[in-house]
């Protein structure tokens, strides 16, 4: 008997994808039910094809794949909601771009990860529909990801005296604790003031319906930038493309 192959439904975000021939496309998607996922779409490329729209770069879609062999085809796909369109911000598209490569760095193949998924469309919706402030936005998605994927920091109080908090506390990019002004800096400390350590614990603890439910200045959310991107490096030891494209392009 022939075989026919396992036909599964499920949704995901497009965060690569690649030209194949004339016609067709390879994608990789970051799907809600099994994780990270390649599939081909046949025909994609040509105008008519309905397939066309739902396998484009950072495009949300509902997908119906035939995986026969171990590979997957993409059999119908329809197009939920597209964070990219023509014209856009050429920012904006860089840091969408990395939110797709931190999903395919801390995403696993066949497996779920629905939390990460739902912090990763959510930050793509308030950069580019409500254009919340993509500084704070981009730290939000870095310490939030830091957090539940085994970068936890500690943001209780000083690990030497355990005060809450002063005026500048010190937190290490090398493991993530707090100094306080009276202990005084270490190596690898970043200096950082209330409202800054505010939103990084607002961040770590508050849970994900409320985590986007706070702004604080402009120069804040650019300095808690630059200490989230610096932190989720360090913790990784990743230098991530799109990040370095990103960084050049605001330079």
């Amino acid at each position: 008997m022939a075989d026919l192959g396992t036909r599964f439904t499920t949704e995901g975000l497009v965060i690569k994808e690649m030209n194949v021939g004339e016609s067709d496309r390879l994608v990789t998607l970051f799907t809600r039910e099994h994780g990270i996922i390649k599939a081909f779409a046949s025909g994609a490329k040509n105008i008519k094809s309905k397939k066309g729209a739902a396998t484009k770069l950072l495009t949300y879609s509902s997908f119906t794949i035939l995986n026969k062999k171990g590979t997957n085809r993409i059999y119908e796909a329809t197009a939920i909601s597209q964070f990219f369109s023509m014209g856009s911000d050429l920012e904006i598209l860089s840091l969408s771009q990395y939110f797709c490569e931190l999903c395919f760095f801390f995403g696993e193949a066949e497996v779920a990860n629905s939390d990460l998924l739902k912090l990763i469309l959510n930050s793509l919706h308030f950069i580019t529909k409500e254009k919340r402030n993509p500084y704070l936005i981009k730290a939000i998605t870095e310490l939030r990801i830091a957090a539940t994927n085994g970068y936890m920091p500690s943001l209780i109080a000083c690990e030497n005296c355990s005060q809450f908090e002063t005026d500048i506390m010190y937190f290490s990019l090398l493991d993530g604790s707090l100094s306080c002004s009276e202990c005084g800096l270490r190596d690898g400390d970043m200096a950082i003031n209330k409202t800054i350590l505010s939103a990084m614990r607002h961040i770590v603890f508050s849970e994900i319906n409320k985590l986007y439910s706070f702004s604080i200045p402009d120069e804040d959310a650019k300095i808690l930038s630059d200490i989230t991107e610096r932190y989720l490096e360090t913790q990784t030891d990743q230098k991530f493309q799109t990040l370095e494209f990103l960084n050049s392009i605001k330079e």
